[in-house]
């Protein structure tokens, strides 16, 4: 397992991936926290609800401003209860950032859902018990329809 960790962020790194920590850099932190947000991105694209369970903290919110310019406010027990097991949707997730800070962290994910919309999501983490845990999601996004034709 730790050697698959060092290899995905090595990947990451390798893709653009930006890393900052104001500790000493420590490249099993950034494997951990990487890995609890591919659970995430992974676990939405293929309807794997027990991933995103073992990603978020039990009484995490997701917060978006809507088109009328309100604050929607969802609970992570509904997000997660909407992923249907086994269902996979066409999404692409990919990590823009990571920053961390002891047992703190934020970063930034971009999920592109092909002819709907592009999301940006951020998130931040806390280090407790051991483990990576996200325990907020704010997010955003912008239209992504290809026109088809001349």
């Amino acid at each position: 397992m730790r050697n698959f960790q060092l290899l995905l962020l090595g990947f990451l790194l390798s893709t653009g991936l930006h890393v900052n920590a104001q500790t000493k850099d420590n490249p099993q932190e950034i494997a951990q926290i990487t890995a609890t947000l591919m659970d995430y991105i992974e676990g939405t694209a293929n309807g794997e609800p027990e991933r995103l369970r073992r990603a978020f903290h039990p009484d995490f919110n997701l917060y978006s401003v809507n088109r009328n310019d309100t604050l929607q406010v969802r609970s992570g027990e509904t997000y997660i209860a909407n992923i249907l097991p086994g269902e996979k949707v066409n999404r692409v997730g990919r990590i823009v950032f990571i920053d961390y800070e002891n047992d703190a962290a934020v970063a930034k994910v971009e999920i592109v859902v092909p002819n709907w919309r592009v999301f940006t999501d951020y998130f931040l983490l806390m280090k407790y018990e051991g483990a990576w845990k996200i325990v907020h999601k704010s997010y955003t996004w912008r239209d992504n329809i290809t026109k088809q034709g001349g």
